[in-house]
């Protein structure tokens, strides 16, 4: 029983009371170098470097693809924007998600920055998660002894595999807050392998603002911390009242709703309709490579002989975060498959783990196989994962492309309000109406809440008051203004933005 206990809580005396075979960053021992030497240097500021790494490669990536984001994260930036001038109304679409709105309201001090401000740290944070995954899968593996290379193998393969996630590139390109969860959550248990109790909260706590799903393995996290740690119980109340206030008290404040999040979550159209059990679970096993959920699979098998507790708690958060989802989706919540990426990031992990056992001495988990007969096991789940990579890849590249084409509508959409007059001109015209996907897209060029566009045409331009209706073309887009009064200025309004052959970036043409 104590150690189930342990085991849930994803902590052990060996993990809090006793030194490791490793230290806490999962290096192995070594007598300490010269003062300013070079090794010590680099050994003080690696993971700073590493922290660079990742953003310049953020960076780099963002420029190439050269795309914006989707929906929600402009509907993100208008809280911010909103925030700022104490004019936020929660009202409407996207959802209501305190984690990303924590980092909008201050990139909103930027102005326009604030949108590549926003990508740069979705980006970022969301590729930090193929860190944290690997140095989890490095730490395990390293436990078990055995060559070093075997621990890198798992962690290269686990940090692959967590940006192999089915659609995490896309919502990574798109800055979502999706993949950055991910990586919230992976960052969290690796703080708390490497002893950094505190850190490992208020990562939980962090990730808990984007997913309800967090809630309860925090909340057991922070039960215990104020039964063992005393000193921390202050630490752990502050982090419950930090996250009720955001999820609850803001929305309360702003539109009188407090569960305004549940209730916009709920009648999705993509929710599970029939089956809703199996839909959700059919949906995680999806996330992930057969190959990958089989080997995340056997390493739960070799934990079980091994007694691996720390393995054997991954596998049962995974299992309990589906288990949550699908709880939310029998109440009505739609349980999309994004919702799953955490689970599908642990499996990720624990498939990393495999490989680097199977890599070391096989007679560690049965006396009756020879030495390397793990090694031809790792290379055959490779082998396996060829088909789905390369039709992975094929799909994020005509992803990719269409999110280009995509990102050149918008910046038309903005020069077209910036051709019009700006966003006052537009707004003194009358309500702005246009298809839902570029609502909150609007709402940032015009500097609107997102919930006040019109997103239903029929409907908005059956209520005879004056406004201005845009429509997207395969090339650019058209504004044709309705119900304005006789010899309005607004009426000049109505035309097309549409490249030409001296405007090849698009000029407005009056109709």
């Amino acid at each position: 029983m104590r150690g189930w206990y342990r085991a849930w809580l994803l902590v052990s005396d060996t993990t809090l009371e006793t030194p490791h075979t490793l230290p806490p960053e999962g290096h192995p021992s070594s007598p300490p170098d010269e003062p300013g030497g070079p090794r010590s240097l680099l050994s003080r500021y690696a993971w700073w470097l590493v922290g660079l790494g990742v953003v310049l490669a953020a960076a780099i990536v963002l420029r190439w693809a050269d795309t914006r984001p989707g929906y929600d994260p402009y509907g993100w930036l208008n809280w911010g924007y909103h925030t700022l001038r104490g004019t936020l109304d929660l009202g409407g679409a996207p959802s209501w998600k305190p984690f990303t709105f924590i980092f909008t309201v201050v990139y909103s001090l930027f102005g326009h920055w604030a949108l590549y401000l926003w990508m740069l740290t979705a980006v970022s944070i969301s590729f930090s998660g193929a860190v944290f995954g690997g140095r989890i899968a490095y730490r395990l593996t390293a436990r078990e002894g055995g060559p070093r290379w075997a621990a890198w193998a798992a962690g290269l393969f686990a940090g692959a595999a967590v940006l192999g996630i089915q659609d995490y590139f896309h919502y990574l390109m798109s800055a979502q807050s999706d993949s950055m969860l991910v990586s919230v959550c992976l960052a969290a248990i690796d703080q708390y392998l490497s002893g950094r109790l505190r850190w490992a909260f208020w990562l939980g706590v962090l990730g808990g603002l984007g997913r309800p799903e967090v809630w309860p393995f925090v909340g057991v996290y922070g039960i215990w911390l104020m039964v063992k740690r005393p000193d921390m119980r202050k630490m752990v109340i502050a982090g419950g009242v930090i996250t009720l206030f955001l999820w609850f008290g803001v929305p309360t404040i702003t539109n009188g709703r407090p569960n305004i999040a549940g209730q916009l979550a709920l009648r999705s159209p993509r929710e599970c309709t029939t089956g809703k059990i199996t839909c959700t679970i059919s949906r995680f096993g999806a996330l992930d490579y057969v190959a990958l959920e089989l080997a995340a699979l056997l390493v739960v098998g070799l934990a079980l002989l091994r007694r691996n507790w720390t393995v054997l708690a991954l596998a049962a958060m995974a299992a309990g975060w589906v288990i949550i989802e699908v709880a939310f989706v029998l109440h009505g919540f739609p349980g999309v498959p994004r919702y799953l990426f955490e689970p599908a990031g642990l499996t990720a992990v624990l498939a990393g783990v495999c490989v680097g056992w199977l890599l070391l001495d096989a007679k560690r988990y049965w006396r009756a196989l020879p030495s390397w007969a793990g090694i031809p096991v790792a290379a055959v789940l490779l082998v396996l994962m060829v088909p789905q990579g390369i039709d992975h890849a094929r799909a994020e590249h005509k992803d990719i492309n269409h999110e280009r084409a995509r990102t050149k509508e918008i910046n038309k959409l903005g020069a077209l309000v910036g051709a019009l007059g700006g966003s006052a001109r537009v707004q003194a015209c009358g309500w702005p109406v246009l298809n839902v996907e570029y609502v909150s897209v609007m709402g940032w060029y015009l500097h609107r809440n997102t919930g006040v566009i019109g997103y239903r045409p029929k409907i908005e331009l059956a209520k005879k008051r004056p406004d201005l209706y845009f429509v997207p073309l395969p090339n650019g887009w058209s504004v044709t203004p309705h119900h304005q009064p006789p010899g309005s200025s607004c009426n000049s309004m109505k035309g097309l933005f549409v490249p030409t052959a001296r405007h090849p970036e698009g000029v407005f043409v009056p109709k």
